[in-house]
């Protein structure tokens, strides 16, 4: 099992809340990467401008290609993100729960990559995956801001 981070902006992640975070797609230009994304992964996800992590989702299907619009994407730029996947909900914070990236940032390891005042360069890119240290931290600290135990 692999887990990715999916970068987007805060209107995309409400157009997949919208759905009830069962379905996800890729940009037109990712499909070589989201043909690498198999059912039992999980996929984090990052939100551009409010820098944040908000929530984990799990792939139940196989890449399709469907291109009906259903997320915002840029303004003036359509992309219907004609990869994609079905999902089902692992843990989805409320906005007002999101967890701050900057915070975590010095503490991921795909992060050290870049240099530390430049760590917003590491969630380029829609697409990417992190060890599994990042994952566990990433689902840590999900949990923790959403007030769920590690038993829970």
């Amino acid at each position: 099992m692999k887990t990715w981070v999916l970068t987007g902006s805060v209107e995309n992640f409400r157009a997949t809340r919208d759905r009830g975070f069962r379905l996800i797609g890729a940009k037109e230009g990712r499909r070589r990467m989201a043909e690498q994304i198999e059912p039992g992964d999980e996929i984090v996800f990052y939100l551009t401008v409010v820098q944040a992590f908000g929530g984990i989702v799990r792939v139940t299907s196989e890449m399709f290609e469907d291109r009906e619009a259903i997320w915002p994407g840029k303004p003036g730029k359509v992309d219907p993100y004609p990869w994609r996947f079905e999902t089902e909900p692992v843990l989805v914070l409320d906005e007002e729960q999101f967890v701050p990236a900057a915070e975590l940032a010095p503490k991921l390891e795909h992060v050290g990559k870049w240099p530390a005042e430049h760590w917003h360069l590491a969630f380029q890119g829609q697409l990417r995956t992190v060890s599994d240290a990042d994952a566990r931290l990433l689902a840590a600290e999900i949990r923790e801001a959403a007030g769920v135990t590690a038993a829970g």
